[in-house]
């Protein structure tokens, strides 16, 4: 017997984009033929898809991570690298997805809806890309961003247009065989029903869904039994049903107290789509008159449900009698209900332009580092992720972009001393004001700079100084490696 799965926890990660190429055009009696190196792809997107063949989380509950293909690395020849293959997941209709802290990020509803949970890196672009009136022949290319990587919360709410509440055998799951084609498990103990059981119920031209939620008792907003957990399960049903059992034999129950006590947990749960529990419509369905006293007890306190505004209806699953009744008002509630709703909105296209002045980062002093400044902004940080530090040339580009933005200007003008600490993303530079925004700089051979005669020292996450540039030293330099300074 398969595993009924409702809620689960997932980690997702995209695919990294893949680098780009740094290659020179070689043929005979060609020898100056420009770069050729190709753009890396990007990396894969980790998506789910509402599937109607999908009806739990099941197989999210034993495959816990998911990640998408990487992007193929660019090569010479102007050959792009492939892009890396989406990973494409199904889930069931009506379901949730969370973040980590519990926000909302999707409610998938209707069956083919996508919604990409992670992104994949952009790949890199090839020295033929990058190659410019001042970079002839660019001796790098970018590095492929990595992907989108979250740990994700996946709920399923079921889609039943009534729910069917009440005390453990009550009878739910009888109705539910009774009203439909569903075989959920019918037996003598409490607790019976596991699991939510989903009939599809038939009246005249009208086809509506009814949703068998677990038995519910006192405490079950707050855990007690088994509510908590499916209490989710009506929150999407546009018309709850009392199913009330007029022939139980224990001690201080009746069918009003368990109307009341269960009325009182539907106030306390708090449905995570909005909306409450207590404005949908209620039928009070007063089960068992097959039995005498049942019947009894049932004609006495129709009045007191009536007196609620409530519609109530006295039903035998055992001999269907009032079942055509109450299936003709679960119609016309769930009618009335679709009718109620307001139209979709046709999809429109928002475009936000970007305010005219706005410099797309901010410099901030650094908390952690005495007289150190931090720069957050998007092309910043995405920058920094694409930079090769081994590859002089590379800082150097990385260095005219950050002036052209008008990063150096910024930090001049919060009062920034030549030699302090800058943080962009996880790399933190000794800052040596050189470069003046938009200046043009005279460029060495392919792969140097001459703004970095020594070698460039970053200072990683974690404030470990690491350098990355290896360079043969000069007839003027002393022999071994020298840390020196970033010059933008």
């Amino acid at each position: 017997m398969s595993r009924f799965v409702d809620r689960t926890t997932l980690w997702v990660a995209a695919g990294n984009g893949g680098n780009g190429c740094a290659s020179v055009h070689r043929e005979k009696f060609k020898p100056l033929g420009g770069p050729d190196g190709g753009n890396g792809g990007r990396g894969g997107d980790v998506v789910f898809v509402v599937d109607p063949g999908v009806h739990t989380l099941l197989d999210f509950h034993y495959r816990r991570q998911a990640k998408g293909g990487n992007g193929k690395q660019g090569r010479g020849s102007m050959c792009n690298g492939s892009a890396g293959d989406d990973l494409v997941l199904a889930v069931p209709d009506g379901t949730v997805v969370l973040d980590a802290n519990g926000a909302q990020l999707a409610d998938l509803v209707g069956v083919g809806t996508r919604f990409v949970a992670a992104a994949g890196g952009k790949g890199g672009l090839g020295n033929a890309a990058l190659a410019s009136t001042a970079r002839k022949a660019p001796g790098f290319a970018l590095l492929g961003e990595p992907g989108e990587e979250h740990e994700l919360v996946l709920e399923l709410r079921s889609l039943a247009d009534v729910g069917l509440v009440g005390f453990p055998s009550a009878g739910k799951s009888s109705l539910v065989a009774a009203l439909s084609s569903a075989r959920p498990k019918i037996a003598d103990y409490p607790f019976t029903t596991l699991v939510p059981q989903l009939g599809v119920v038939s009246a005249g031209d009208q086809t509506f869904t009814v949703a068998d939620v677990p038995g519910l008792i006192p405490g079950a907003a707050s855990g007690r039994g088994l509510g908590l957990e499916f209490l989710r399960h009506i929150e999407r049903c546009a018309v709850l049903v009392h199913v009330v059992d007029c022939a139980t034999l224990e001690p201080g129950r009746d069918p009003v107290s368990d109307v009341d006590a269960l009325e009182a947990e539907l106030a306390l749960y708090t449905p995570g789509l909005g909306g409450d529990l207590a404005d949908r419509p209620r039928i009070v369905a007063l089960n068992k008159i097959d039995v005498p006293d049942a019947s009894e007890l049932a004609e006495m306190v129709t009045g007191e449900f009536a007196d609620r505004g409530w519609p109530v209806v006295s039903i035998s699953t055992a001999s269907h009698a009032g079942l055509r009744e109450l299936t003709y008002l679960m119609v016309d509630r769930v009618t009335g209900h679709r009718a109620a709703l307001p139209a979709p909105e046709p999809t429109r296209l928002v475009l936000r332009p970007r305010a005219v002045g706005e410099i797309g980062f901010t410099v901030a002093a650094d908390p952690d580092e005495d007289g150190g400044f931090v720069v957050r902004g998007e092309k910043p940080e995405r920058w920094v992720r694409q930079t090769q530090f081994d590859n002089d040339e590379a800082v150097g580009f990385l260095a005219d972009r950050l002036a052209r933005l008008g990063v150096e200007d910024a930090l001049a003008a919060a009062g920034a001393k030549p030699g302090a600490p800058v943080t962009i993303g996880p790399v933190t530079f000794d800052w040596e004001p050189s470069t003046p925004s938009g200046a043009m700089v005279a460029l060495g051979h392919r792969g140097t700079d001459p703004r970095l005669a020594k070698a460039t020292r970053i200072n990683a996450a974690g404030r470990k100084s690491a350098k990355v540039a290896r360079r043969t030293p000069g007839e003027d330099e002393p022999e071994g490696e020298a840390t020196a300074e970033l010059s933008w």
